[in-house]
């Protein structure tokens, strides 16, 4: 097995991965920094291909509401208290104070943020903010990111080796010291497996999407951090909490914002609007417009918003085998402008880009939309769907964001040695909400730490730790009784039943019972195992990844019996309400880690932050 050895190496290539890889290079300059993804560098990733109607960095800058030079102080209750108090109020203050500082570096790099006429940047209210804090240069903004930093990091010499699969982290004294990696090339399975060593490991995997049958996030997000972390021995927290939103079926477009606020008509594949069955009885229709307009800004599901009714009416009537569309070529029933609250028609006016006046506007969701916001119009077209000539959009409850991941604390290190972690794949920032554009800026600031401080654990070591031998026989040995054909599940079937499970029981509605019986079947699997199949090593590893996910997700979502956030437990599916939050007894995050070959959960007090001076309300 040929052993490549570096000083850091920052598995992933994504905003946090590059973000971390040049901050290494430039802590450690004589170091070598190696960037290893199995996806092709600035192509693969959900930083690298990303697209929303107005993706969000979220920053408080020198301007931002409500104004001061404190005023970061706001943006980090935002983020600790709309989490849910269920995440790290010390990170929280981090991500808070280092949003300006990301912010400006992409600037630097080439990022263009839209700006005002006085040369600032233009910010919005996102989902879960008070105050608009939320810079974007359009609908690609993630992707502006991932340009910008790949250039920055080419101009470097930081070593970048893609299509290769991490597989497996290796341990030595207790510490992390590399990982196994398969090439996806063609070639025997001697010839494309590699040790890499490294001094430091940085994990920026991202999320697992594909552990779920609807998601928005691009090919190959199966949560590979995660299952390696797990496998380690790393703490993972907060596993349950996971953002899920109402998007595209075909072109897994997120309709959020002005999606919504253009009052869309919610039917069926019948043609029957259902929204109504939802509502508590005699619901006005004003009543359930203003619910739709107010979606726009609240997209997630979170049980905190009235909002994630839609949710809930749009997962169950999926569930009774019926397809869902949003409409733009006429209004819902009993919908009229004028009825909209007030807060709500201004906002709606703030946002219009060409008047078309009163008896337009009223005509049509599409019109509405044309007015505020006819990028989505465009897009979507340009991706197969005509809402000129009438075509409807089909949505479903989709994957977006995993809330938690590998547990980390302020300097980005995990509860191992030698082992960091950055992005969706890092957990404890964010708790059971997580206000709309945080994530890209999560990114930028763990990232950075991330980078630095695995470089100055690398400049403190004297040598790269080898790979042990047994260690290396005994993965050698997991590869060799995978390909036994015959033996255990083909990955592809696997992968299939592990979607229909999680997306059945661990989606918008929760359950005792659906939960239970999903693991029991979870397990029938992973007694049986994964087995190689025609799909090849690299799917079926994956395939195994997903499954240890997927058992942590149900695990975390079966212990939590309340309702927070993300996460709606209900007593009965039938019940039209979930249950509600159980403070302050549930006021702690579920931490995860691997004892023998057991899941061990247990839940622990987060690190509190009680806001000072003038963040108080």
């Amino acid at each position: 097995m040929e052993i490549i050895n570096c000083d850091v190496l920052i598995i992933g290539s994504g905003g946090a991965a590059l973000r971390a890889a040049i901050e290494a290079k430039e802590t450690f300059q004589e170091g070598i920094i190696l960037l290893l993804t199995k996806g092709a560098v600035g192509k693969s990733g959900v930083t690298a291909t990303a697209c929303s109607d107005r993706m969000a960095f979220h920053a408080t800058l020198s301007h931002t509401e409500p104004g001061g030079i404190h005023n970061w102080k706001y943006h980090a209750e935002d983020i600790y208290r709309i989490g849910g108090y269920v995440s790290d109020g010390d990170l929280a203050e981090i991500l808070a104070k280092g949003a300006k500082e990301a912010f400006e570096y992409l600037e630097a790099l080439g990022v263009p943020f839209i700006k005002r006429k006085d040369g600032r940047a233009d910010q919005f209210i996102t989902d879960g903010s008070e105050y608009a804090r939320a810079c974007y240069s359009g609908p690609r903004t993630a992707i502006h990111m991932e340009e910008a930093l790949l250039r920055k990091a080419s101009t470097m010499d930081i070593r970048m080796m893609d299509h290769f699969l991490a597989t497996e982290l290796i341990k030595n004294n207790e510490r992390v010291c590399g990982t196994f990696g398969i090439d996806e090339g063609e070639g025997g399975l001697e010839e494309r497996l590699k040790g890499f060593s490294a001094k430091a490991v940085v994990l920026a995997t991202g999320g697992a999407g594909e552990a779920f049958q609807v998601h928005v996030f691009p090919q190959g997000m199966t949560g590979d951090g995660y299952a390696m972390a797990y496998r380690a021995g790393a703490e993972l927290v907060n596993m349950e909490f996971i953002q899920i939103g109402l998007s595209s079926v075909k072109t897994k477009l997120a309709c959020s914002g002005s999606m919504m606020r253009a009052i869309p008509k919610f039917i069926n594949d019948l043609g029957r609007e259902f929204l109504s069955n939802y509502f508590p009885p005699g619901t006005p229709s004003e009543s359930i417009g203003n619910v739709i307009f107010e979606k726009g800004a609240a997209w997630p599901v979170s049980r905190e918003k009235a909002t994630h009714i839609i949710d809930v009416a749009v997962f169950k009537e999926m569930a009774q085998g019926q397809r869902v569309f949003l409409d733009f070529s006429a209004n819902p029933s009993g919908f009229r402008f004028e009825d909209l609250e007030e807060r709500w028609r201004e906002r709606y006016r703030k946002e219009i880009k060409a008047e078309i006046g009163n008896e337009r506007r009223s005509k049509s969701p599409l019109a509405r939309l044309k007015e505020i916001n006819p990028d989505p119009v465009k897009w979507l077209a340009e991706n197969g769907i005509d809402l000129e000539a009438g075509e409807k959009v089909e949505i479903a409850p989709a994957i977006q964001h995993f809330q938690g991941g590998v547990k980390i604390r302020g300097k980005g290190n995990t509860s191992l040695k030698g082992l960091y972690a950055a992005g969706e794949c890092a957990g404890g920032q964010h708790g059971a909400n997580r206000p709309g554009g945080n994530a890209l800026m999560d990114t930028q600031v763990f990232g950075k730490i991330a980078g630095h401080f695995a470089a100055l654990e690398a400049m403190d070591s004297q040598s790269i730790e080898q790979i042990p031998h047994d260690f290396r026989d005994t993965y050698l040995q997991k590869l060799n009784k995978l390909e036994k054909k015959g033996d255990g599940i083909p990955a592809a079937r696997a992968r299939e039943e592990i979607q229909e499970i999680t997306s059945r029981c661990a989606s918008v509605v929760r359950t005792d019972a659906e939960l239970l019986n999903g693991l029991n079947h979870l397990m029938e699997i992973k007694r049986n195992g994964v087995s190689l199949d025609e799909r090849g090593w690299l799917y079926t590893l994956e395939t195994e990844n997903i499954l240890d996910v997927a058992e942590m997700v149900m695990r975390a979502a079966l212990l939590r019996k309340e309702s927070r956030g993300s996460h709606l437990f209900f007593s009965r599916f039938q019940d039209p309400q979930s249950m509600g939050i159980k403070d302050p007894e549930w006021r702690k995050y579920i931490v995860i880690k691997k004892e023998q070959e057991t899941m061990k959960l247990e839940p622990r007090q987060p690190v509190e932050w009680q806001a000072p001076g003038t963040a108080n309300k």
